[in-house]
């Protein structure tokens, strides 16, 4: 019995007796209502529920007396071996052997659908991660947005989500022409610019801009020669980005050019339609948008004096660009020094008619910092000054990269010990998990050897207390999955794989899959061949989410 089905039986007991003591009491009650946890401690069931207490006012009753109505009616469920009420209205509930080892069939014939659903089919997400300027490889921080945006956009896709990933490409602004001073000063051989960009990586791009320039570009006077190592350095330093981040598992779906929205007149559109919502003013010659309205700490100039548009303009116009083509949830992943720009944001959704942290919503993240040796790793053989995506995988590879960056809360800073990483030991949580899943192939390879193999299949013989755990941890994917779809976050995936890993590592410390020496197989192996094929299947399915590989052989 898997939890919807419990969440379904519960409901069919809760809903005539609600209704019996209060009329009424019962309408519109779901399932969604009723939540079931796991409890810490094993000793208290397979499940718990709280909703006796959570509807006890509603049907004026007595919490604990409720329960144990309810609990009497549940103790006659198919697959229910026992419920018991315990402090003021909790139930806890156990499954029958037979029941809670029925799943592992289910998930083997389910295979990559496990874990999977269309609740969030009516979700047309455009989701916008790493960004990062073409002015330089990707430092840390983008590393950590593109498995954490890759990630999410995996997880939220297997719900019924409908997920675009998009990459805002800068090629407009400051930053673009302080990086074509740059690369001309490298060219020339003159020191970097004070605010320019340095590293082994300019040189590079400038011999590689003079090399496929068709002509002399040492003819053409100062204003064209930059523009041509402009033009030319952001296509091929974006080029590299693209590269690296493919070589990461990263793909987008769109490419956004943020000159596109200046050349296009989407900036103007935006204003027009504030206008028209009554949300712009003039003022000391520029436009305004009046977004202390919407909770702003103060008005926010879009087209400035001078005509040019400010920088928020570009910001009015993408958002109202992606809501144009269709996306309902726009969500951007931002690095941590952008905190500060959330609320003027968020005053620009709601500006627009819309709905903030639903219609928009923002991520921040937090620095990630490299140990090695006991050490900090602060600076990059190639970029000069940050440590790079290239830097961070050449030392551990794409595998343990991407699992370490998504295995902590975005929320949170992140310290990455190089040394752990490239263990092949139960401290370095990559190698733990993958090698449980190799593990689960290992064993059936050998069942198969022995003559063991899944023509039976007897899920009451799965008793063994630590076939009980496992067969707990399996129930709790779907719902893991669909949590961190909810709340954004795809650590707690990788958190739930490494729980699931050590649940299956005791697990095969105490029951064998294959008899010993010359003993028949019987009913009971192969069973364990179903769970043990269960279980390396969803380790298989939570590793994809996270874009991460799932070896057959370590």
């Amino acid at each position: 019995m898997n939890p919807a089905a419990l969440s379904a039986a519960l409901l069919a007991v809760i809903a005539p007796l609600a209704e019996a003591r209060r009329e009424g009491s019962s309408a519109g009650l779901s399932v969604d209502d009723l939540p079931l946890e796991r409890p810490k401690n094993r000793d208290h069931g397979d499940w718990a529920s709280n909703a006796a207490l959570k509807l006890s006012k509603i049907v004026g009753a007595n919490p604990r007396e409720f329960a144990a109505q309810i609990a009497e009616g549940l103790a006659g469920v198919d697959g229910v071996a026992s419920v018991e009420v315990a402090g003021p209205g909790f139930i806890n509930i156990r499954l029958d052997a037979a029941a809670a080892g029925a799943l592992a069939r289910t998930i083997v014939e389910q295979g990559a659908a496990f874990g999977t659903n269309d609740s969030r089919a009516d979700e047309v997400i455009n989701l916008e991660f790493v960004s990062a300027n073409p002015t330089g490889p990707i430092h840390l921080g983008g590393t950590r947005w593109a498995a954490l945006g890759d990630a999410l956009a995996r997880i939220l896709s297997s719900q019924g989500a409908q997920v675009t990933r998009e990459y805002y490409f800068n090629d407009h602004g400051a930053q673009i022409d302080r990086f074509a001073r740059s690369l001309v000063a490298a060219h020339q051989g003159d020191p970097t610019p004070e605010d320019g960009y340095g590293g082994a990586y300019i040189h590079d791009i400038a011999q590689r801009v003079v090399e496929g320039y068709d002509g002399d570009i040492d003819a053409l006077d100062a204003p064209a020669r930059q523009e041509v190592f402009r033009e030319h350095g952001v296509s091929l330093m974006f080029a590299e980005i693209k590269q690296s981040l493919h070589e990461f598992g990263v793909d987008f779906d769109v490419y956004f050019h943020e000159n596109d929205l200046h050349n296009s007149g989407a900036v103007d559109r935006a204003v027009a339609r504030l206008r028209e919502l009554g949300h712009i003013f003039e003022a000391d010659g520029a436009t305004w948008l009046r977004s202390t309205e919407f909770g702003d700490d103060k008005d926010r100039v879009i087209i400035k004096s001078d005509g040019h548009p400010a920088y928020i303009s570009g910001d009015l116009a993408y958002y109202l660009d992606k809501r144009e083509r269709g996306f309902n949830r726009c969500i951007i992943m931002l690095g941590a020094d952008h905190h500060g720009y959330v609320q003027r944001l968020m005053a620009m959704c709601a500006a627009f008619g819309d709905e903030p942290h639903v219609n928009l919503q923002v991520l921040i993240g937090q620095m990630v910092n490299l140990v090695r040796d006991g050490q900090p790793m602060r600076m990059s053989k190639r970029a000069g000054t940050v440590v790079t995506l290239e830097d961070l995988v050449e030392i551990v590879g794409v595998d343990a990269a991407r699992y370490a960056l998504t295995r902590s809360s975005a929320d949170s800073n992140l310290d990455i010990d190089l040394d752990v990483l490239q263990k092949r030991t139960n401290d370095n949580p990559v190698f733990y998990v993958q090698y449980a899943h190799a593990r689960t192939h290992n064993v059936a390879r050998n069942a198969a050897d022995s003559g063991v193999d899944r023509s039976e299949f007897a899920p009451e013989l799965l008793s063994h207390e630590t076939e009980s755990a496992l067969l707990g941890a399996l129930q709790e994917y779907p719902r893991i999955v669909a949590y961190a779809a909810e709340v954004r976050e795809p650590h707690r995936v990788a958190r739930y794989l490494e729980e699931l890993a050590g649940l299956y590592h005791r697990w095969y410390d105490n029951c064998r899959v294959i008899p010993l020496s010359d003993a028949p197989v019987e009913a009971l192996h192969r069973t364990r061949l179903w769970l043990n094929d269960a279980t390396g299947q969803v380790l298989r399915n939570g590793l994809t989410l996270l874009g991460v590989g799932a070896p057959e052989r370590m």
